[in-house]
């Protein structure tokens, strides 16, 4: 498994409400859940180098991530999760019907933090630097 994908790999484990949570988690690289309102595009296969996801994340092609970004692309697991899509993970959405019930909001500032812990020059955005540096 290539450096990159251990860090999108970490990056979204570390976004989930638990560790419990996290781990029992599965994605296949391939798509996204279909029905998560915001999903990361779909690809063949996981990309190889960190700044493919740079790539990914950064939607509006700036060549930096914002935090509305870094958000929406770790909360696809969460959208996918939501089945009946109120906004909140209850034990019985979450894999082996446990784990504490979390909002999508308590999620996504989960993700702000971990994001203004990565976002090492403070200028707001994420660039493929750090990106790819783990958050301290």
């Amino acid at each position: 498994m290539s450096t990159a994908v251990r860090l999108l790999a970490v990056l979204c484990l570390a976004a989930l409400p638990s560790a419990g949570f996290a781990q029992s988690l599965k994605w296949n690289g391939a798509t996204a859940p279909a029905a998560a309102p915001e999903t990361p595009p779909a690809q063949a296969a996981p990309p190889q180098r960190t700044g493919d996801y740079l790539g990914l994340m950064d939607t509006d092609r700036d060549r930096r991530v914002s935090p509305q970004e870094y958000q929406d692309w770790l909360s696809y697991a969460f959208d996918g999760m939501d089945r009946n899509r109120d906004g909140v993970l209850t034990p019985d959405e979450q894999p082996g019907g446990r784990g504490r019930t979390v909002t999508r909001d308590e999620h996504r500032l989960r993700i702000a933090e971990r994001f203004s812990r990565q976002d090492r020059d403070r200028n707001g955005f994420l660039d493929a630097q750090e990106l790819s540096s783990p958050p301290q």
